[in-house]
Parts: structure tokens; C-alpha cells; sequence
């Protein structure tokens, strides 16, 4: 097999190749320093796609979890190239749970930077599966696994990035953190529980690389590269309202189900306040290049382009626009009774909003019960929103991933794409750590969206190898 995979993997640093001719004239990446010992990178990334194979093998899924037994493996990886790794947080997280620590040194001119991953992913059926799901089978050029994409995948780039910048000696002036965690999937509760009790591991932690954006890869082509700079925020809530049981057969006035529909109606048509945050801005100006006119003018002046009605409608019509550019409210869950000749005592619905980073969430919640308008509807949260998340445009992290990038694809740009949903960032960004999201692979958005949380989860062999270089470049540029 290890033949098959070097001549699969031999031409990964020409990886955008798949997806659209390179330009003649490409920029030169920075010399290594004198003393550095080179990297052989095909080799990297076989020896990277059997660890990442190994580890898809370990079923982590959430619920229950099991991280255990993946942290313990990534130790096993770490303690072979002589990094010290701690397994943390068994007893606070419980049976077969555990988030893991793991730390190279540099000379300390700089503050650290960390790479967080999680350990769980979400549960798979197999029978909807080409191949079993935790056999981390490699077929077709693909590395076949749930968690190849989320996000175990990921994780194992960056634990084998770091362990390359070790291997060559390049020189660090910051320490380089290696997390992964439990229960992101369902509550972030390890990277909570981890910030909660381990503050002095983090201490001396200025920026920190995890999850979730995505590289724009389309039919086959790179359209550009992402930096996630801040993400919307959950605030989920139930709209309950109580009754009087009767039967269906007679009618009351006290049938709870027509008032609650009446007030999850309201809260689905209303529009709520269209708001351009920064990133979201940088965004639009720099995609507006790939669109004709009009839409390139609208796209480079977004807030202009909001207060014309055409272009305001041709901008909302996109859903992940729409979400990028205010609170979204999706009722999803109705229960009333459970039988339909019987008027319930009570009818309840559930429903996802979304708020975005600088949101007050009592000035949200204050919104929708203003648009309710009804005092029987009582509210009740089931997930408060966390920490705001919103990372500066412009710094060393910035500026490396862009570096890296257009080293690849001096044709194209890089840009901040809003994350419609959920990582465990806000809780490290709570802590004093600015946080940003860079996606090490170029996977086709269709494929992307199969696979994560879908069937058939996968990453190419080619964005393995590309992978652990692109992070390894921006982890030596960062310094």
C-alpha cells in the first residue's frame, strides 16, 4: 500500500492543479533559515495519512464519546517524537472522556500560539455508507473515516505540522500548544471544562488556530482562501403556552396550539435588522472581483447596496448571506398532543436563533418577545449564546495565512467568511486568546457539505500532503 500512496501523494504541493491551472509566475516562499534540516514531504504526508487513518479508526462518537481512547493515541504519536503530552480532565468529564496537552518550546520572545482540535464526532449509520465508517479505509485516492473532515482530520494536520517545525529545527520565538478536546459536538463542555481548570496552561497563549471555515472550492475550483475571524452566536429558545385540555370533537377558546402557531408565525416572518459587521464586510468587498455588474458594485459597498431595493433583494436571496448579515430565527420543533382528538394542556415550540457577535442577548430576547406580543407565550432558553467572538482583520495571524496562501495561488485573495454556526472558540476567546478558524484542505463545498455530519466522510490523499504543509508554513511565518 505504501507505494500506492507515495505516487498518490508525490504531487500534493501542486494540489490546486486539480482544480484550475496555476498561473506562470508564482511567488517565492521565504528561504528556510541556515541550520534548518530539510523536510521530505511526500514522505510527511504518507507517514501523516497513516496516523490520521489510525485515529479515524477510533470510534469517538458523541454521544458517548470515548475521546479517551483518541487522546491516548495522539500521546502514544506525540511521546514517539519525545513532546511531553498530559491527558487531562477524566474525572471532571467522565467515564472514557478526556481533552489532551501537549506543548513544543520556543525561545519565548513571543507569546505561544495554539491548535485546538476535538476529539468526538458525530455518530454514523453504516449501512448508509460506501465503506464502514471507522475503518479509516483508504480507497479511490480518499481517506475514507467519520471525523476526516470533522474534525479529527484536521487535528492530525496540525499535530504532524507541529511535529515537522520540531523534526526540521526551524526556529520559534513562540511555543507552539497542541489541544484536543471532548464534547464539541454537543456542548463544548471539554474545551470549557479545560479553560475552567487548566488556566495556567494557557496563560502565556496570544492566538490560537482551530475550526471552521471553509477554502471556496467550486466545481472543481479554488475561488479563494478563508480566515474565520468570528462566528454568530446560539441562543435557542422555547415558546410555550399553557391550556385547557377538552376534547377535540368541541372546540374552546383555551386550545393553546392556535395561539402558539399565531406567535411562531409572527416570529418566522419577521425581519429582523439587516447590521454589516467587519469581517462580513471585508468579505463582500473582496468577493465583489468574481461577480459582473451590477453585483460587483453592490458587493463592494455592502451597506449602500442594503438601502437599494434591487440589490437588497438580489443579496438576501443567498440564505448564508442573509445569515451573515443579521439575527435569523428558524422555529424547528412543534409538540402539542399526542393525540389528534384531544386538545392539549399545553403546546411548546422550539426555535434556532442565531445572533451575531456583538449582540446583547437581552436585547435580542427583549426583540422577540416585542414581535410575540403576547403575554401568554412564555419564553424559556435552552442554550444561552456564549462569549462574542470577533477577531482583529489585521494581525501576525493574518498576515501568515494570507502569506501561505497566496504563495499557492498568487491569483487569487483571502477573505472572512462569517461561521453561521458553533465551535469551541468563544470559550478560548473568553479567555483572552484571539481566535481564528483556517481550513488546511481544499474540499469542494458539495463534497463538504456531504460529508460533515453526512455520509461517506472523506478527505483526498492530495489535501493531506497539502495540508500539513500549508499549516506548517503559516505556523514558520506566525513566528
Amino acid at each position: 500500500m505504501i507505494p500506492l500512496l507515495r505516487s498518490l501523494i508525490a504531487g500534493f504541493s501542486l494540489l490546486a492543479l486539480a482544480w484550475a491551472p496555476l498561473p506562470a509566475q508564482r511567488t517565492t516562499p521565504a528561504p528556510a533559515p541556515v541550520g534548518v534540516r530539510p523536510i521530505d514531504w511526500p514522505a510527511l504526508a504518507e507517514e501523516t495519512t497513516r496516523i490520521m487513518a489510525g485515529y479515524l479508526k477510533i470510534d469517538t462518537s458523541n454521544l458517548p464519546g470515548n475521546e479517551l481512547a483518541g487522546a491516548l493515541y495522539l500521546k502514544d504519536v506525540l511521546e514517539r517524537e519525545g513532546i511531553e503530552a498530559q491527558i487531562l480532565d477524566t474525572a471532571a468529564l467522565g467515564t472514557g472522556r478526556a481533552n489532551i496537552y501537549a506543548r513544543i518550546k520556543g525561545n519565548g520572545s513571543k507569546k505561544a500560539i495554539a491548535l485546538v482540535h476535538h476529539i468526538d464526532v458525530v455518530p454514523a449509520t453504516p449501512s448508509f455508507w460506501t465503506v464502514p465508517p471507522f475503518s479509516g479505509e483508504i480507497r479511490d485516492g480518499f481517506l475514507w473515516g467519520r471525523g476526516a473532515l470533522d474534525m479529527k482530520g484536521h487535528g492530525i494536520v496540525q499535530l504532524m505540522a507541529m511535529i515537522a517545525l520540531k523534526r526540521s529545527g526551524v526556529p520559534l520565538n513562540r511555543d507552539i500548544v497542541f489541544i484536543g478536546n471532548a464534547d464539541e459536538e454537543l456542548g463544548s463542555t471539554g474545551a470549557v471544562v479545560f479553560v475552567r481548570d487548566h488556566p495556567e496552561l494557557i496563560r502565556d497563549v496570544e492566538y490560537l488556530l482551530t475550526e471552521k471555515t471553509l477554502n471556496d472550492v467550486r466545481d472543481g475550483k479554488l475561488v479563494h482562501f478563508s480566515i474565520g475571524v468570528a462566528e454568530k452566536r446560539t441562543f435557542w429558545q422555547r415558546l410555550t403556552v399553557q391550556g385547557v385540555p377538552s376534547h377535540g370533537s368541541m372546540p374552546t377558546k383555551q386550545n393553546p396550539v392556535p395561539r402558539l402557531v399565531a406567535a411562531v408565525h409572527r416570529l418566522a416572518t419577521f425581519e429582523t435588522p439587516l447590521e454589516v459587521t467587519p469581517g462580513v464586510e471585508r468579505y463582500f468587498r473582496d468577493i465583489a472581483r468574481t461577480y459582473d455588474e451590477p453585483q460587483r458594485s453592490w458587493l463592494s459597498d455592502v451597506r449602500r447596496a442594503l438601502d437599494d431595493s434591487t440589490a437588497r433583494a438580489w443579496i438576501l436571496d443567498n440564505s448564508t448571506w442573509n445569515a451573515y448579515l443579521r439575527v435569523t430565527i428558524a422555529p424547528t420543533v412543534l409538540a402539542g398532543s399526542n393525540k389528534t382528538n384531544v386538545i392539549p394542556p399545553e403546546a411548546s415550540a422550539e426555535v434556532d436563533v442565531r445572533i451575531l457577535p456583538h449582540h446583547n442577548r437581552d436585547s435580542v430576547l427583549a426583540m422577540l418577545k416585542r414581535v410575540v406580543n403576547d403575554t401568554a407565550v412564555h419564553f424559556t432558553t435552552l442554550i444561552e449564546p456564549k462569549a462574542p467572538l470577533e477577531s482583529p482583520l489585521e494581525s501576525p495571524v493574518v498576515r501568515a495565512i494570507e502569506r501561505a496562501a497566496l504563495e499557492r495561488r498568487p491569483d487569487l485573495f483571502v477573505t472572512t467568511p462569517l461561521l453561521n454556526g458553533a465551535t469551541d472558540r468563544p470559550t478560548y476567546q473568553a479567555a483572552g486568546i484571539l481566535t481564528y478558524a483556517v481550513d488546511p484542505f481544499l474540499v469542494d463545498v458539495a463534497e463538504d457539505r456531504m460529508g460533515v455530519h453526512g455520509n461517506n466522510e472523506r478527505i483526498s490523499l492530495e489535501n493531506i500532503g497539502f495540508g500539513v504543509k500549508y499549516l506548517y508554513d503559516i505556523l514558520r511565518y506566525v513566528q
